[in-house]
């Protein structure tokens, strides 16, 4: 079991299976189209990103002051990289997998420009700005600021003092934005 657990692909892989025998097994009752799919991957990818945003939040960037600095390396080096990609490419994969399912659906334009023929498309619509404005944020804000942080990129000690207030202040922003953000995405498909 100590195999099967620790090996990460494995574990994922054989929940795919796993999600791919219950789609299968309830499609009979639950439609399986492309829009179910995108659903859930699109729940899945959210919930990987908004996590990571709130572990980042509430964990990572709280604790570092207090970590020693000869430990400092283990997080910066190691545990904040793989963090980021993690982090940047399942805000990226929420907001595909969001416009594919509000294109198939027939009112990602509508909701895009909050002109949706009822309010709930409004309401998603709402919750879709939000999510791009953050996505933004991850990939053209906190990312490059980021890469210069931890040392990815060469960048000089001012260039590294000036990025992690940018880092900060656009990851804090995402987190404000966070809140509304959920709400209309919940909110807009209880009707």
């Amino acid at each position: 079991m100590a195999k099967l657990f620790g090996n990460l692909h494995l574990v994922l892989a054989i929940g795919l299976v796993a999600a791919i025998a219950v789609m299968l097994g309830f499609g009979a009752e639950v439609p399986l189209d492309v829009n179910s799919v995108f659903r859930w991957l699109h729940v899945f990818f959210g919930i990987l990103w908004i996590g990571l945003l709130y572990y980042l939040n509430f964990v990572q960037v709280p604790t570092m002051p207090s970590i020693p600095a000869e430990q400092k390396g283990a997080i910066t080096g190691h545990i904040a990289p793989k963090v980021f990609f993690f982090f940047r490419w399942a805000a990226l994969l929420t907001v595909v997998t969001g416009l594919v399912i509000a294109y198939v659906t027939g009112y990602v334009h509508r909701a895009l420009i909050l002109q949706g023929l009822n309010q709930h498309e409004n309401l998603i619509g709402l919750g879709m700005d939000l999510a791009l404005i953050m996505s933004f944020n991850v990939w053209f804000i906190i990312w490059p600021a980021q890469k210069k942080i931890l040392g990815i990129v060469e960048a000089s000690p001012e260039e590294k003092a000036a990025a992690a207030p940018r880092a900060l202040i656009a990851s804090r922003t995402n987190l404000l934005l966070s809140l509304p953000m959920l709400y209309c995405m919940v909110s807009a498909n209880l009707g």
